[in-house]
């Protein structure tokens, strides 16, 4: 199981949106824009989770740096939270 860190999403876009673009080359066990909890909005980035490994390392590569929707996505492994 490999979690992806995705930036610079467009405020438009929804996690189907996120979920079909990295379906494109494997499964999706889940997407998640994250939501400012204060003003309901997107901040701009979110977390795409995938099943295999492999499939995950091609789709950092395919999408990462791509334009969708009007930006270009910033796609990488995402790193455990630190405190």
């Amino acid at each position: 199981m490999k979690n992806i860190y995705v930036g610079n999403i467009s405020y438009s876009a929804t996690e189907d949106n996120i979920k079909e673009l990295f379906e494109q080359h494997g499964k999706v066990n889940s997407a998640k824009i994250i939501i400012d909890r204060y003003t309901q909005r997107s901040k701009g980035f979110g977390f795409v989770e995938m099943e295999d490994e492999n499939e995950a390392g091609e789709a950092i590569n395919a999408i990462n740096g791509i334009e969708f929707l009007g930006r270009n996505l910033k796609v990488n492994e995402a790193r455990e939270k630190r405190y």
